[in-house]
């Protein structure tokens, strides 16, 4: 399969709204947050619609609780459709997590028991999601603390049978492969090694913070040498993957995190060859957000 590559990107965040609008920065594509613009207008919308006319994009989201146990709500889904035919997303994205039980939402990406019960019940509720949507979605891995003693089988064993039963594609965070390898003691290279390579569509690079022995996914940091050393393994495992930054704390000017974004531009052409860079770009070019096709004529709520 030859992916869509973007290209290197960046999370859209508000402290770089005017900076954007200003000097229209050279990069290639940004991430948007999706609850904060799920919403009937304000600044935050005028802002994203005048940056997306110069700039491709994707939706990332955090509450769509794929893996919860409540129904899917109707009304989240109806305005992420919503939001999604105002953007024209690249593609859209959430976590492979629950986030709350009986209509409270924790605010949190918490983990599942990796056993064959759990991937039944996550497959039916992608495939509810991608019929509704009319597309295909990504789901991220998180960053963990904590395991459960029922689970039968690694969480890359996990995620990719999930990847191919729901026929959906992946997010791969490398610095929370990082921070769940340090925490639950596994070689972070068995999970990128253990990775269907045709499903992954999308990276994620971030700091973390160390709070005693367990590391914690914070986005506050610079990525750390480790992090970028684990990128390039993974670039060489998947070949060309569209690539971004997130920071959602202490964030700096643009200038300097775009600085940093080049680091992993030339992390990039350091282990690929520019042919490789070229042709998956160019794959982008003709790519739609329905990433294979998939339609739908179903206007109503999920």
């Amino acid at each position: 399969m030859t992916r869509p590559f973007l290209g290197f990107g960046l999370g859209l965040r508000k402290e770089h709204y005017a900076y954007v609008l200003e000097h229209k920065p050279d990069i290639d594509w940004f991430e948007i947050l999706t609850e904060n613009y799920m919403v009937p207008g304000g600044k935050p919308l005028d802002y994203l619609d005048k940056i997306r006319h110069d700039y491709p994009m994707v939706m990332h989201g955090v509450s769509l609780s794929i893996g919860g146990s409540d129904p899917l709500d109707t009304n989240y889904l109806k305005h992420l459709k919503q939001l999604i035919q105002r953007v024209q997303p690249q593609w859209i994205s959430d976590h492979l997590c629950w986030t709350g039980i009986n209509g409270t939402n924790s605010h949190d990406l918490l983990p599942l028991p990796y056993d064959q019960d759990t991937i039944s019940h996550i497959v039916d509720r992608v495939a509810q999601v991608q019929e509704y949507l009319g597309q295909q979605i990504l789901l991220e891995n998180l960053s963990s603390y904590v395991t459960y003693k029922d689970s039968a089988m690694t969480e890359w064993e996990f995620f990719n049978e999930i990847a191919r039963r729901a026929d959906c594609h992946i997010l791969l965070d490398i610095n929370n492969i990082f921070v769940s390898a340090h925490n639950h003691h596994f070689d972070p290279l068995d999970y990128i090694n253990g990775m269907d390579s045709d499903r992954v569509m999308q990276f994620h690079l971030a700091g973390h913070s160390y709070n005693g022995e367990m590391i914690i996914d914070t986005h506050d940091h610079d990525v750390c040498d480790p992090v970028w050393s684990l990128y390039a393994k993974a670039l060489k495992r998947f070949g060309a993957v569209s690539t971004m930054i997130e920071r959602d704390d202490n964030i700096p000017e643009f200038p300097e995190l775009r600085k940093e974004l080049a680091i992993a531009e030339g992390i990039a052409h350091q282990t690929l060859s520019a042919e490789a860079l070229r042709i998956n770009r160019a794959s982008a070019s003709n790519h739609q957000h329905n990433l294979t096709g998939i339609t739908s004529n179903h206007e109503q709520t999920a």
